[in-house]
């Protein structure tokens, strides 16, 4: 591998801006990061740069270690966002900036910059100054001066943010040239989905300082495992459908047997959007009735946003896109034949169908606040965490006031203190899969604690836990706890164990994880990790509920601090769960 990122992390403040990031990028291969502003993934190019030291991980560059070697020393090419080009060299000098401080012969500088100069295009122009090149033309100068010394890796950042769009089409296109015919390892940082489609071979998705997913362009687009990608690269509608033995139907039925219904989060891609007058002229996996909101002409393509019934089967994160007594706005997209098949006007009532949805593989679907009386159970939907996690979820957060005969769908949430212990109990005896309890004003976590009580649950509790940490910023790590009376070969078996969770977590839910091993009592090794941090969550993960140590847990759920516990059912959990 070319470069090689393990658990790399870095903290400003305490917080962490890249949280536990392993990635590793071939020879050769033209990465992309993409992401939001403030993401952690030009803190993260930095960082393989040398320019910024890491508080935690490792960088090898080709086979070799250089995590504690200085910049100049990592054969690495940087290119930044506003060129910092020289203003009062020429360009020749410029390009030659790098090769001047590695003190290398005259002869050899200017075949060099000639060579270079007629990679990217600009023979004949060494002797003017940057300000006499058009932005386009500097940025190039920029590239062939990070390519002067003959680095094994090629770093850009936003390199075309302040370019105009024919401009920045044209050096994509010299850029993508130019790695080729060197066969050069190359990572780009942008914000641009455009950029990324079009010049990675693969795209790294951060977000809150994790990489969430690395893939080819087109499988991320099509097949994405995180609600964020599936968002983030290009528009996405999240519904909430039952699997039924007839597929994913979008009506809430109850399923035979007085079971608890299966939820899953469907991405329906508008361009996948069928609209028709009625529902027995839909084709396709008929969705809902809705209304015509908007119409937008967009030349060969018409986009259009429909209002689904306020009681209908899409439901969306409290207060998005209008009051919470509306019902979901649809994202369409349509082509000029589909325009003329059915032409549609605003306010027009439409039967909406999905001719071809990807179910995420998420183990959270929504949450419901389950609480005594209305006024307990809004103080619980908006709590911190649960806030935070309906909303960056981008799903539903319904309330339930007293009991049923069964849990209900999704991830019940119930409040700590008084009776919460006795009321988790029940949950997850009565047909809950996984259980939050929250304190109602404690603020978001920073460390997360993961423990499985047996190894029948570790696949769906990292599920669970790699998907609660993509939507909060906090360092997790997974702890291991056995007798302090067991023998050495048992320990070396125990971290075996502990270390293939950590590689199974990575490849299955792309959570990567600190891991510890700890002789002890399981309840007292958990206490004292908890106890060392002031904002801390635990994740419990058993395949029997009657094996919790309940008392133990009481103390933790009644008592002070208040701390959240997400408690994960895996005899009840679906295999193969992310997101």
């Amino acid at each position: 591998m070319s470069i090689v990122l393990d658990q790399v992390t870095k903290r400003y403040q305490g917080a962490p801006v890249v949280n536990d990031v392993s990635l590793n990028v071939r020879q050769g291969e033209f990465l992309v990061l993409l992401g939001p502003s403030g993401s952690g993934k030009s803190t993260l190019l930095r960082a393989i740069a040398g320019l910024t030291e890491i508080d935690h991980g490792r960088v090898a560059l080709h086979g070799r270690d250089v995590t504690h070697v200085n910049s100049r020393e990592r054969h690495v090419g940087f290119v930044f966002q506003h060129y910092a080009l020289f203003r009062h060299m020429t360009i020749g000098d410029n390009i030659e900036f790098a090769l001047r401080v590695r003190k290398v012969k005259s002869a050899e500088r200017r075949a060099r910059r000639k060579e270079l100069l007629k990679l990217v295009a600009l023979e004949g122009m060494d002797d003017r100054l940057p300000a006499q090149l058009s932005g386009g033309q500097q940025q190039r100068v920029a590239v062939a001066r990070a390519l002067a010394h003959r680095p094994e890796v090629l770093l850009m950042d936003e390199p075309f943010g302040a370019l105009d769009a024919k401009i920045r089409e044209e050096l994509r296109r010299t850029i993508r040239q130019i790695q080729r015919e060197l066969d050069m390892t190359t990572i780009l940082v942008t914000h641009d989905q455009e950029e990324a489609f079009a010049l990675a071979d693969r795209i790294g998705v951060m977000h809150q300082g994790r990489l969430l997913e690395c893939g080819k362009p087109d499988d991320l687009y099509t097949r994405p495992a995180t609600r964020f990608v599936s968002t983030f690269l290009g528009a996405a509608n999240l519904l909430l459908g039952y699997r039924t033995p007839r597929g994913v139907r979008f009506s809430s039925a109850p399923m035979a047997g007085g079971e608890v219904p299966r939820e899953v989060v469907a991405i329906l891609r508008p361009e996948e959007v069928e609209l028709c007058a009625d529902e027995l002229a839909i084709k396709s996996n008929f969705v809902s009735h809705g209304q015509v909101e908007e119409v937008l002409f967009g030349g060969a393509v018409e986009r259009l946003r429909v209002r689904m019934a306020s009681d209908g089967p899409v439901p969306v994160a409290p207060g998005r896109e209008g009051s919470t007594g509306q019902g979901s706005l649809l994202e369409v997209s349509r082509t000029l034949p589909e325009q003329r098949d059915f032409p549609v006007a605003v306010g027009q009532r439409v039967a909406v169908g999905a001719r071809s949805i990807h179910v995420l593989p998420t183990p959270i679907s929504s949450f419901t606040a389950v609480a005594a009386n209305e006024a307990a159970a809004r103080e619980l939907r908006d709590s911190p965490l649960l806030l935070t996690l309906g909303t960056r979820m981008q799903t539903r957060v319904a309330t339930r006031i007293g009991r049923f005969e069964r849990a209900p769908p999704g991830m019940p949430a119930i409040a700590t203190g008084p009776d919460c212990a006795a009321a988790a109990e029940w949950h997850l005896t009565h047909g809950a899969v996984q259980l939050l309890c929250v304190p109602p004003t404690a603020p978001l976590p920073n460390h997360v604690v993961i423990h499985t009580l047996d190894a029948e649950s570790r696949r769906a509790t990292l599920a669970v836990a790699a998907s609660l940490l993509r939507h909060v910023a906090a360092e997790a790590i997974y702890l291991g706890i056995q007798p302090a009376a067991s023998a050495e070969s048992e320990r070396g078996a125990h971290m075996r164990n502990l270390l293939d969770a950590r590689s199974a977590a990575l490849a299955d839910h792309g959570l990567d994880m600190r891991t510890e091993l700890r002789p002890g009592v399981v309840a007292e090794e958990l206490q004292k990790e908890l106890a060392a941090y002031e904002r801390s969550m635990l994740v419990l993960g058993t395949s029997n509920p009657d094996a919790i140590q309940w008392d133990w847990l009481k103390s933790l759920l009644e008592g002070t601090p208040a701390r959240p516990v997400l408690i994960v059912n895996s005899a009840r959990a679906e295999p193969a769960a992310d997101a």
